[in-house]
């Protein structure tokens, strides 16, 4: 992999600096729809909250979704009175419409969003968005699922949120624990990628962002949470379960097909330290070498006991051609992640067809061992095959190794051309929003409050107005 960023790429994860003094560091977004109860005493406990305790300038964004009661009425005098709030209408439905809407038009670096019935304890806040601003990660989301949360609510909404998270943990093989709790973070550099690849506009928007960025690589990093269920919750949980199992099958199945370009998304950061120059690190062939031994180790590890298993049903042939087959198949898929760098589906397929290749050598040069040696002998004891099949293997792995690195997974030159571990990052074609060769200032510490208090950023309209994102987002299929 190449040490630098080619230029277009996503900047390096640093603490991120603030532009200046009216620049929100952090802006929280809360969609409503329908909320004129709960929404003035939401923004105001909110808005005292990060008054009282976050150390940077912020903002809070009142996201409203085609709203037919007083919401907007409601809205539009809290950004009034407050000079830190400020809203916008769609009128169209579908919280991950307002989020994408949002989060695409906000000049802060890090989005948050949490929904209006504030069932999560504010004070995870601070430790939800810390990681995103410090740059030690990408993504943050609250967990009710953890140890150390502490969680009050009923079995229905219990079970439905573990078997949804069982599910994506089986299908989509999804690491983190909760994708469902309203209370999440982004830095804004990682948004812009991802979020034109998102096309759920309703309540599996965030599922989606999260597998499609764990798939990718990026660093999710996840709080304990204090949540109370909202029994006056308006979310329809059969037609939100519905919807949320189309949009696995539909993620799944775009997964399955690599028909999502995730490989633009891959180590987009250029901070990975297996990227570096270090000295007494084995690097370029030493490294392959290295990676090799401990691939081809554990292949003949797993070789031999398939071998031993297909062994008690089958012949001796029959048994070496099905376990050095599939552990070809997980020998070629280990080394091209591990031993020569190569991430992403591009190219998988046919890195595994060469890889065939290789495995046929591989049998015929051990499938010629066993046959030679039972030419020599009508009976051969187990532990003989097993030996002359150890040095047949060693054989194959010496050339196995030569053909890999000269052929199935070759070095490329810097051209950007390459597939291989050392082709150029990506460009997304979009300019970091601080430069990737600008110095990073520490974040400026945001003033007390009190009287003669001048507020960050005057606005004299406080309504954002905002342009549909994408074209499928003023689609009005959908039904939220």
């Amino acid at each position: 992999m190449r040490t630098d960023s080619s230029p277009g790429t996503l900047p390096a994860r640093e603490h991120l600096p603030a532009g200046d003094a009216g620049t929100p560091v952090l802006d929280v977004v809360i969609p409503v729809h329908n909320e004129e109860k709960d929404l003035q005493p939401c923004v105001r406990r909110l808005h005292e909250h990060l008054t009282r305790t976050f150390p940077y300038a912020f903002r809070i964004t009142i996201a409203d979704n085609a709203s037919t009661d007083t919401t907007p009425q409601v809205a539009a005098r809290l950004a009034a009175e407050i000079p830190e709030v400020t809203n916008f209408r769609l009128e169209q439905k579908g919280r991950g419409r307002a989020l994408r809407a949002v989060w695409s038009a906000s000049e802060a670096p890090i989005l948050a969003y949490m929904d209006v019935d504030l069932s999560t304890d504010l004070n995870a806040l601070l430790p939800l968005v810390a990681p995103l601003i410090s740059g030690h990660s990408d993504l943050a989301i609250g967990s009710r699922l953890t140890r150390t949360s502490r969680v009050v609510r009923g079995p229905k909404r219990e079970f439905i949120s573990r078997a949804y998270n069982l599910i994506l943990r089986g299908s989509l093989q999804a690491r983190f624990s909760d994708a469902q709790c309203g209370f999440k973070a982004i830095r804004r550099d990682v948004a812009q990628v991802l979020l034109p690849l998102v096309e759920d506009t309703g309540w599996f928007f965030d599922t989606e962002v999260l597998v499609l960025a764990e798939r990718a690589g990026l660093r999710i990093h996840e709080v304990p949470v204090d949540w109370v269920d909202d029994p006056d919750s308006t979310v329809h949980i059969v037609k939100t379960a519905t919807d949320d199992l189309k949009g696995v099958w539909r993620v799944g199945r775009a997964l399955a097909t690599g028909s999502l370009p995730l490989d633009r998304l891959t180590r987009p950061f250029g901070d990975d330290p297996r990227d570096r120059e270090l000295t007494n690190v084995p690097t370029g062939l030493a490294r392959q070498l290295v990676g090799f031994c401990v691939v081809g180790g554990l292949s003949t590890l797993f070789y031999l006991l398939l071998y031993s298993v297909f062994r008690q049903f089958s012949g001796s042939q029959t048994a070496n051609a099905l376990a050095l087959l599939v552990s070809a198949v997980a020998n070629t898929a280990a080394n091209r992640r591990l031993t020569f760098g190569v991430r992403g589906r591009g190219g998988a397929v046919r890195h595994q067809a060469q890889g065939l290749v290789v495995f046929g050598i591989g049998l015929a040069l051990t499938s010629g061992s066993l046959a030679a040696l039972n030419a020599a002998g009508s009976s051969p004891a187990h532990s003989t095959e097993l030996a002359v099949l150890i040095a047949a293997n060693l054989a194959a792995t010496v050339l196995r190794f030569l053909l890999f690195r000269a052929w199935v997974f070759p070095d490329r030159d810097d051209s950007g051309t390459g597939t291989g571990p050392t082709a150029v990052a990506p460009s997304y074609g979009t300019t970091p929003p601080y430069g990737t060769n600008a110095p990073y200032a520490p974040l400026p510490q945001r003033p007390v409050r009190h009287p003669s208090y001048e507020p960050y950023q005057t606005q004299t309209d406080a309504t954002m107005r905002l342009q549909p994102v994408r074209p499928h987002d003023t689609d009005p299929g959908d039904a939220r």
